[in-house]
């Protein structure tokens, strides 16, 4: 199959190593001005994969686009709907798009699928692949289980049944909604495990407990099924995101427990927004998340006080059943 991934990235370089081993014909895409672009191109590898030389590497996006029967999206969410413009220039309406990535649309609250079928991709043509596991991890052959979904049965069966090996263990998603939302959501109780990490390691399974309750919430308002949020992509995924080394929204709660600053992608900052968007818009209580939202977006002179502070204010709601909706 002729692949091509947009965005050479940690993951996407990863994701083009992972579909070439496959015996895909794969091209990894990546703008001319990106670092990450740079040093593939210099030195052949990053310091997670190196390229096999059946890899094309390429910063012509006309090239990579029409090349390809499938095409893997893994950029920062945000830059979604901007990036798409830019794709859509090329006839890709038979294409199948596969999106690497994990996030909600801040100023629209939209789910990545959706942003996609706004830029005009049909939506039997759109899958996810999201779940847990670390780049560092499977280049060590260290194996984990993920997840594809997409409203298409018969285009996550293909995609799961042609991806699948020994070191990831492909499961067929059956709830978009929650597939996505839960993805996207994981990263935000990854910040708020980084800030336990500095201010009170013990609550870490509470965390998780209730962040996993929490979301499940959201995504039962937004029409999605809420045991999704105790599937791969949700709950499943706290390992590699709640006390990984290398998870970066982990680090990125713990820097700013600390008092510094995390120079790196930590995709759970703008979701925290675009969740207290969308639990406002549902009518759903989401405390941690607004929690997270407060320590990454509202001024603060001593980020660590106000961790603590908010850490607080979560023990200090009035008592609730533990299961409420």
């Amino acid at each position: 199959m002729k692949i091509s991934v947009l965005g050479c990235g940690r993951w996407g370089s990863f994701i083009a190593w992972y579909l070439s081993r496959k015996g895909n014909d794969v091209c990894s895409w990546g703008p001319e001005e990106d670092y990450s672009y740079q040093v593939l191109r210099d030195t052949g590898r990053n310091e997670y994969v190196s390229l096999d030389e059946r890899i094309a590497l390429s910063c012509d996006l006309a090239f990579a686009v029409t090349r390809a029967e499938l095409i893997v999206i893994s950029i920062s969410a945000q830059g979604l709907r901007g990036f798409m413009r830019r794709v859509t220039q090329y006839p890709v309406q038979d294409k199948t798009f596969v999106l690497c990535m994990k996030g909600i649309e801040v100023d629209t609250g939209k789910r990545l699928s959706e942003v996609l079928v706004e830029s005009g991709i049909p939506r039997d043509h759109i899958a996810v692949w999201v779940g847990p596991g670390h780049i560092q991890s499977f280049v060590k052959g260290e194996p984990n289980c993920m997840v594809i979904d997409s409203e298409n049965d018969a285009l996550k069966r293909s995609l799961v049944d042609a991806f699948r090996s020994d070191l990831i263990r492909f499961y067929y998603g059956n709830d978009l909604i929650g597939t996505e939302i839960g993805a996207a959501a994981k990263n935000v109780m990854g910040i708020a495990a980084g800030v336990l990490d500095v201010v009170c390691v013990p609550l870490k399974g509470p965390l998780m407990s209730r962040g996993a309750r929490e979301v499940a919430r959201l995504i039962k308002a937004m029409g999605g099924d809420e045991r999704s949020a105790y599937g791969l992509a949700h709950l499943g995924d706290y390992e590699t995101t709640l006390f990984s080394r290398y998870s970066h929204n982990r680090m990125y709660g713990e820097m700013l427990a600390k008092g510094q600053r995390f120079e790196k992608l930590a995709e759970g900052v703008e979701t925290s927004r675009a969740m207290v968007c969308l639990g406002e818009k549902y009518g759903v209580d989401l405390p941690i998340t607004r929690a997270v939202y407060a320590v990454c977006h509202e001024e603060s002179e001593d980020d660590g006080a106000r961790c603590r502070e908010e850490i607080s204010k979560l023990f200090s709601r009035s008592t609730k059943s533990e299961m409420y909706d």
